[in-house]
């Protein structure tokens, strides 16, 4: 993990989780080279914040969360919970799920289809690390059914709710098990796109009210964005960025993480170079392209290689005629592809052979074959090493 990714985790706050070199290996075939489902991954979760592991199938964010829930065994790396060390491949240490204070919502909730919704509910105030007994059971189990809206259906059977009831009671009961940490593994992913939307606003509210500490697992960008104090993108079994939502979009700092995270016009460059009045000047198959957009605080170094970043929605687009000189930062080109999307136009237009995408308003006349220029404000083009 890098010098920056560190000191985007700083916080005045105490962590609740803190993993160190955390590496997970899976043989191949005798004599073969060990294969890594996460090879050197290291962060914090700070108490009482949300935070998301974010990346592509297969990029080792569900590995993470297993082995921070102990149901996967790291082969290299250290975990800690509140202050206590519950995994150490070195010192041999690794507390058992049940015994760390955790609590999981898997993908498919773990709703048992036997029991009541009351049940189901109270099971870790019966089974769990801080069993207790008597009528105080149900007491606590309807008062958090209240909480998620649930307590009208306290004795209904567990399979007479919808999804988005399961969602909540899943909540529900990983909660009155008194987690210091919540795990949250995709909870959203098998609802539908409206339901997806408004109970991630609820599981967000829910974790701020009760001041618990998430982890929390996706693969979809806008999950993210809207519900994580920090994001952890990972790809391919390492961590590529860890920083909050806002910075993430306006300033990623690999190729990878700007073309996940929403949509990127990414510009191989071929020369690379210090502009005079600050910021770089990039020669691209487009063009000679001023960036002037860099992180608060961030020094680049400009050099070959690497690509320019322009978000499509920095994409300026007005008409244009043949022969049309170009000014600064703008480039001739003609529209491939014209999406009418209600509030804007998802342009493509073709300018020297590349495809660049834009964002234009509704009202603007632009059909494919219409000859148009783009322009990319300096301060919204930016340069990535990588």
């Amino acid at each position: 993990m890098t010098e920056s990714m560190v000191k985007a985790m700083n916080t005045e706050t105490t962590s609740s989780v803190v993993i160190s070199g955390l590496r997970k290996s899976y043989e191949r075939s005798p004599g073969a080279e060990a294969a890594y489902a996460i090879d050197g991954v290291s962060f914090e979760v700070p108490k009482g914040q949300f935070v998301t592991l974010l990346g592509p199938s297969g990029c080792g964010k569900t590995t993470t969360l297993r082995c921070v829930a102990g149901l996967e065994h790291a082969s290299e790396g250290r975990i800690e919970m509140g202050g206590q060390v519950v995994f150490d491949a070195a010192g041999r240490r690794d507390v058992k799920p049940e015994e760390r204070p955790i609590a999981m919502v898997p993908q498919s909730y773990g709703i048992w289809p036997h029991m009541r919704v009351v049940d189901n509910a109270a099971f870790p105030m019966r089974h769990g690390r801080n069993r207790i007994k008597g009528p105080e059971v149900r007491t606590r189990a309807l008062e958090m059914l209240e909480q998620v809206g649930l307590a009208g259906m306290a004795d209904r059977w567990a399979t007479q709710l919808s999804g988005g009831q399961q969602q909540r009671l899943a909540l529900a009961r990983a909660l009155l098990g008194d987690p210091e940490v919540l795990l949250l593994d995709e909870p959203l992913s098998n609802l539908d796109a409206k339901l997806r939307s408004r109970l991630r606003q609820e599981l967000r509210a829910f974790q701020e009210r009760f001041g618990v500490t998430a982890l929390y697992v996706t693969h979809d960008q806008a999950e993210a964005l809207a519900m994580s104090d920090t994001v952890i993108v990972m790809n391919q079994g390492r961590v590529e960025q860890i920083d909050r939502p806002e910075r993430l979009y306006a300033f990623p700092r690999s190729a990878f993480v700007a073309d996940f995270i929403g949509s990127a016009n990414l510009f191989p460059v071929r020369d690379a170079s210090p502009a005079r009045g600050g910021g770089g000047l990039a020669k691209t198959d487009i063009g000679p392209v001023l960036c002037a957009r860099t992180a608060p605080g961030e020094d680049v170094r400009y050099h070959d290689g690497g690509f320019v970043c322009v978000r499509p929605e920095d994409v300026e687009v007005r008409p244009g005629t043949a022969g049309t000189t170009p000014g600064e930062n703008e480039f001739a080109g003609v529209v491939e592809s014209s999406e009418f999307l209600g509030d804007r136009l998802e342009l493509v237009v073709r300018s020297a052979d590349v495809s660049i995408t834009a964002s234009a308003k509704a009202g603007l006349e632009c059909r494919p074959g219409t000859d148009v220029v783009v322009r990319f404000d300096p301060s919204c083009a930016g340069y990535l090493a990588s």
